[in-house]
């Protein structure tokens, strides 16, 4: 049976994807429009439209999807990835509660997710407010399909039932490798985890910053729910901000600023609450420069993991693998830095995040370090063949000192 009766199954796929991406509107665009309902009677807002209301709403659910918009000449490229998220996840449930579980059916929930897109795009574009530059079409392009694609596959495929059906992509790779991504990823979700451990320590020591700000800004109930919404959209990216603080590079809010473990150089900050959390000046330095240790620890851990689940024989096998999961570690790290950061405005404001080469690299290196801490003297493989090379290194040291000194080479 398919969602309309007599209908090909992939029509099911279609209505799903074009559901969810309903649902992710409506759920932006309404707090827009009630804000302008509850601010209707001020005389400042007599000239705005409700409809102008609704615009603002789903430019940001387009920003969500990797659009950059450009209002009063000013370009915005952060991507609010809470809106991402709940986009994502409205595609999950619509495909879970009404679409086959056929690859034509995602196919076409993609297209249904898609379509909506198209038509958001076009009357953002006709009222003039926030319109989309024609140079972030193929962007907005590409986060639509990872957003529609991943929701609807997730909302399609059962856990279940997920091995099974991704073993032909999987089995042909070999173990190692499998061991290495399976491991990079893990050093991620360790550092996520952990970011957002001190992501809840920071707002809780800066309560003080954060009520000064909401004072300052002197909303009423209502403006204060709608600003907690409001900073929902954008607390993911604050989380991964905070990843860069535990690697160590940290990261920027607004050209010359820097939140690091070893230095603190703030500067005028937009008025959102949750800035407030960020760390003041002064607060760097001392036991904070070891932040970077969880990194190591976390490739200690997963490099242990894959000494015990990896079955070979050959030291070179084993040392690829901890290559492996070192290079995943730093390209998924850049990944979600290149992500989590972008524009927010004119001036300084167009350098919000954290470097994306600098934070892959750093996570790659100390990944390296840990896993080879605990893999090196672990693995009996991996013991001879390292002992080997340095036994070999230092005769050939040896050698070439003898020759400079003008003995015999006793190895000869």
């Amino acid at each position: 049976m398919s969602a309309v009766d007599g209908a090909p199954r992939w029509v099911s796929g279609l209505l799903s994807g074009a559901q969810g991406a309903l649902l992710s509107v409506l759920a932006v665009t309404t707090p827009a429009l009630a804000a302008y309902v509850a601010t209707s009677a001020d005389p400042s807002n007599a000239h705005v439209g409700w409809s102008r209301s609704v615009v603002v709403g789903a430019v940001l659910w387009l920003m969500a999807h990797g659009a950059a918009v450009r209002t009063s000449g000013v370009a915005v490229t952060l991507v609010p990835l809470g809106v991402t998220a709940l986009a994502m996840f409205s595609a999950y449930a619509s495909a879970r509660r009404s679409a086959h579980r056929t690859l034509s059916a995602w196919f076409a929930g993609i297209g249904g997710y898609t379509g909506v897109l198209a038509v958001v795009v076009l009357l953002t574009w006709r009222d003039g407010v926030g319109s989309v530059g024609l140079w972030s079409l193929l962007r907005l392009l590409v986060g639509t399909v990872l957003v529609a694609g991943l929701g609807l596959a997730a909302g399609m495929v059962r856990v279940r039932r997920l091995p099974a059906l991704t073993r032909r992509w999987w089995e042909p790779v070999p173990a190692l490798v499998r061991r290495g991504l399976a491991g990079g990823v893990m050093v991620i979700g360790v550092l996520v985890g952990v970011a957002a451990l001190v992501t809840c320590g920071w707002v809780l020591a800066g309560r003080a910053a954060t009520d000064d700000v909401i004072v300052g800004l002197g909303v009423d109930t209502f403006g204060g729910l709608l600003l907690a919404v409001a900073q929902l959209a954008v607390l993911p990216n604050f989380v991964l901000w905070v990843m860069a603080w535990v690697v160590g590079p940290g990261f920027s809010v607004g050209a010359g600023t820097v939140f690091a473990p070893g230095a603190v150089v703030s500067g005028p900050l937009p008025a959102l609450p949750l800035l407030g959390a960020l760390p003041p000046v002064g607060s760097e330095g001392g036991l904070l420069r070891l932040a970077p240790l969880v990194v190591v620890v976390s490739g200690a851990l997963v490099g242990w993991w894959i000494h015990r689940t990896l079955t070979t024989t050959r030291a070179r096998h084993v040392l690829l693998a901890l290559v492996c999961t070192a290079a995943t570690a730093g390209l998924v790290a850049a990944l979600l830095c290149t992500i989590a950061g972008g524009a927010v405005g004119p001036g300084r404001l167009a350098v919000v995040g954290a470097p994306p080469l600098t934070i892959g690299a750093a996570v790659a290196g100390l990944t390296a370090l840990g896993v080879v801490l605990t893999a090196v003297p672990a693995d009996a493989h991996v013991r001879r063949r390292v002992a080997a090379g340095l036994r070999a290194g230092w005769r050939r040291l040896r050698g070439q000192a003898d020759v400079a000194l003008g003995e015999p080479d006793p190895g000869r």
